[in-house]
Protein backbone atom coordinates (compact mmCIF):
# COMPACT_ATOMS: atom_id res chain seq x y z
CA UNK A 1 0.00 0.00 0.00
CA UNK A 2 2.75 2.40 0.96
CA UNK A 3 4.73 1.42 -1.68
CA UNK A 4 1.50 2.62 -4.41
CA UNK A 5 1.25 6.04 -2.72
CA UNK A 6 4.92 6.46 -3.12
CA UNK A 7 4.80 5.73 -7.14
CA UNK A 8 1.82 7.79 -7.91
CA UNK A 9 3.41 10.84 -6.20
CA UNK A 10 6.85 9.86 -8.44
CA UNK A 11 4.65 10.25 -11.56
CA UNK A 12 2.89 12.95 -10.13
CA UNK A 13 5.76 14.72 -9.77
CA UNK A 14 7.60 13.46 -13.45
CA UNK A 15 4.71 14.74 -15.23
CA UNK A 16 4.86 17.60 -13.23
CA UNK A 17 8.30 18.29 -14.23
CA UNK A 18 7.65 17.55 -17.69
CA UNK A 19 4.89 19.82 -18.27
CA UNK A 20 7.21 22.49 -16.75
CA UNK A 21 10.37 21.86 -19.42
CA UNK A 22 7.99 21.41 -22.10
CA UNK A 23 6.26 24.73 -21.01
CA UNK A 24 2.74 22.89 -21.68
CA UNK A 25 -0.76 24.49 -21.14
CA UNK A 26 -2.56 21.52 -20.84
CA UNK A 27 -3.38 20.18 -17.26
CA UNK A 28 -1.43 17.72 -15.04
CA UNK A 29 -4.53 15.21 -15.42
CA UNK A 30 -4.94 15.47 -19.52
CA UNK A 31 -1.03 14.70 -19.27
CA UNK A 32 -1.69 11.79 -17.02
CA UNK A 33 -4.40 10.44 -19.46
CA UNK A 34 -2.50 10.82 -22.54
CA UNK A 35 0.50 8.69 -21.12
CA UNK A 36 -2.20 6.17 -19.60
CA UNK A 37 -3.89 5.85 -23.49
CA UNK A 38 -0.39 5.96 -25.15
CA UNK A 39 1.99 3.66 -23.38
CA UNK A 40 3.02 1.34 -25.78
CA UNK A 41 3.16 3.46 -28.78
CA UNK A 42 6.87 4.41 -29.90
CA UNK A 43 5.88 8.05 -30.21
CA UNK A 44 8.76 10.84 -28.60
CA UNK A 45 6.87 12.38 -25.42
CA UNK A 46 7.57 15.65 -26.44
CA UNK A 47 5.44 15.05 -30.14
CA UNK A 48 2.72 13.03 -28.18
CA UNK A 49 2.36 15.93 -25.61
CA UNK A 50 2.42 18.63 -28.40
CA UNK A 51 0.11 16.88 -30.79
CA UNK A 52 -2.25 16.84 -27.86
CA UNK A 53 -2.42 20.47 -26.74
CA UNK A 54 -3.31 20.76 -30.45
CA UNK A 55 -6.44 18.90 -30.36
CA UNK A 56 -7.08 20.18 -27.11
CA UNK A 57 -10.06 22.52 -28.67
CA UNK A 58 -13.52 22.96 -27.80
CA UNK A 59 -15.71 20.25 -29.65
CA UNK A 60 -18.78 21.49 -31.36
CA UNK A 61 -22.24 19.97 -29.89
CA UNK A 62 -24.47 21.18 -32.52
CA UNK A 63 -25.63 17.31 -32.91
CA UNK A 64 -25.27 16.80 -29.24
CA UNK A 65 -29.00 15.98 -27.91
CA UNK A 66 -29.62 18.16 -24.53
CA UNK A 67 -30.73 15.72 -21.65
CA UNK A 68 -33.36 18.52 -20.54
CA UNK A 69 -34.94 19.10 -23.64
CA UNK A 70 -35.90 15.81 -23.95
CA UNK A 71 -37.50 15.22 -20.55
CA UNK A 72 -39.53 18.80 -20.44
CA UNK A 73 -40.99 17.77 -24.05
CA UNK A 74 -39.07 20.65 -26.13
Amino acid sequence: MKSQIWIAISVYVLVAIIKKRLKLEIELYTILQILSLTLFEKIPLDQLLIRSDCKNEEYSTDNQLNLFDLTLGH
